[in-house]
């Protein structure tokens, strides 16, 4: 397959005549194609700050990271959470646009439009990934050179904040070894698995404390997770994948159909859950079907490959949004449960500001689970962290309302976002835009 590289730049009235799209900001779009690997080809999606009150040099450069493995940014994170246009194409009043450039792109190689030509183009562990990411970013802050000095930050979500540690590092001694040419500014994990472990041993104790488990539950869902700690420990990390999902499974049956991604609502899923982990199908099937196909519904799919496909003109005919989800999900399996809290610690050492944000409904992460392994840190700058008494932030749409509560020590920082579950920008958009200009030091 021949590589397609384009990249278009197009005004509102060009939209309209051509798609009869609206045009998501004011001023500019790009988009392109970046071979990372023979055969191995990702997709991303600029949009350039459309501010009333400052011009997009003056504002910061935000990559977005999706989780999954195999969610898309220029899908889910761009429509659904923090892009200037919903799944509907209307205005979202809460897009980080309107305070950053924002660049989504879709990662790994396989996840949206990103594609793999062969079977072995995946990446199978996060030191891949980051290998292909920074081949991506030396060709963007080449071609866009305009942003080699805009302070860079990369925000992520669920597994692209385990991506987002591992780029960050690699992105740092790139930087410094000078092959990249770019104002990295700091990396914010939402909800981010960085400690797997961490998360599945107190997903029974948060369910219980919040009266979604009883006695009986409570013990189902411990003893399932010791299965996944001893697999941990024994250095068995696809069979503790597999546990994984035996847990989620335990969890699912003692909480009625609890939504790992917010707990006050019902996973309208639950059912076709049962039936497969009921069935002969495999725990990979289980967890695509869990975790990589709420973020491909059927409306935000037939969107991408419809009109946006549309209109961005550069997909080869061949290559079908989300269409190589599920293998970039599979060839993951064996690095899922790794944890990265050695990354995070390296980061920190070097001086590079690391936030951590997480959303006080999120179950698959949650906030318990986060601050087990943030406790653990080496970073000599952790105890002066854990002395300092958390800060109250008000809700941007609800004045005298708590909104969230914040942190923060030397280079790091820690957002605790009230009311919202795994995908914060979803929940509480105006919380998550006033937190981006908190850490983009626009506030």
């Amino acid at each position: 397959m021949a590589l397609m590289v384009a990249t278009a730049s197009l005004t509102l009235l060009a939209i309209i005549l051509t798609i009869g799209l609206p045009c998501p900001v004011a001023g500019k779009e790009s988009w392109n194609y970046v071979k990372v690997r023979d055969g191995a080809h990702m997709f991303w999606w600029l949009y350039y700050a459309d501010s009333p009150s400052a011009e997009f040099k003056d504002l910061p450069l935000v990559m977005w990271l999706q989780g999954g493995p195999g969610g898309s940014g220029s899908g889910f994170g761009n429509f659904a959470e923090i892009g200037p246009l919903d799944t509907d194409l209307k205005t979202r009043k809460t897009s980080w646009v309107q305070a950053a450039s924002v660049l989504f792109v879709d990662n790994p190689v396989g996840t949206g439009f990103s594609y793999t030509e062969t079977p072995d183009g995946y990446a199978t562990n996060v030191a891949m990934v980051a290998s292909d990411m920074l081949v991506l970013l030396k060709q963007f802050f080449t071609e866009k050179s305009e942003f080699q000095n805009i302070p860079f930050y990369i925000f992520s979500e669920s597994y692209g904040g385990k991506m987002a540690a591992m780029i960050s590092l690699e992105l740092t001694k790139a930087i410094a070894q000078e092959t990249v040419k770019c104002n990295f500014a700091g990396v914010a994990l939402g909800d981010s698995w960085i400690s797997p472990l961490d998360s599945v041993l107190t997903w029974g104790p948060y369910l219980y404390f919040t009266s979604l488990l009883d006695d009986v539950g409570l013990a189902d869902v411990s003893n399932a997770a010791k299965d996944v700690e001893m697999a941990v420990e024994q250095q068995q990390f696809e069979k503790a994948t597999e546990l994984w999902s035996v847990v989620e499974t335990v969890v699912e049956q003692n909480t009625n159909g609890v939504n790992f991604y917010n707990i006050l609502t019902q996973d309208p899923d639950i059912k076709v859950s049962e039936k497969l982990s009921n069935s002969t199908e495999n725990f990979i099937a289980l967890q695509i079907h869990r975790h990589v196909k709420p973020l491909h519904r059927q409306s935000l799919s037939q969107l991408m490959n419809g009109p946006i496909r549309e209109k961005l003109g550069i997909i080869p005919k061949n290559v079908t949004w989300g269409g190589q989800a599920e293998e970039v999900f599979s060839n993951m399996a064996g690095d899922f449960m790794k944890p990265v809290v050695d990354v995070v610690d390296q980061l920190l050492s070097a001086g590079v500001n690391v936030t951590v944000y997480n959303g006080q409904l999120d179950l698959i992460v949650d906030t318990m689970g986060q601050e087990l392994w943030v406790k653990r840190l080496k970073w000599e700058g952790l105890p002066g962290f854990s002395k300092m008494k958390w800060t109250a932030l008000y809700d941007p749409s609800s004045p005298g309302v708590t909104g969230a509560f914040y942190k923060t020590y030397r280079n790091f920082a820690f957002y605790w976002i009230l009311k919202a579950g795994h995908m914060i920008p979803s929940d509480q958009g105006p919380m998550a835009l006033q937190m981006l200009k908190m850490i983009t030091q626009q506030l």
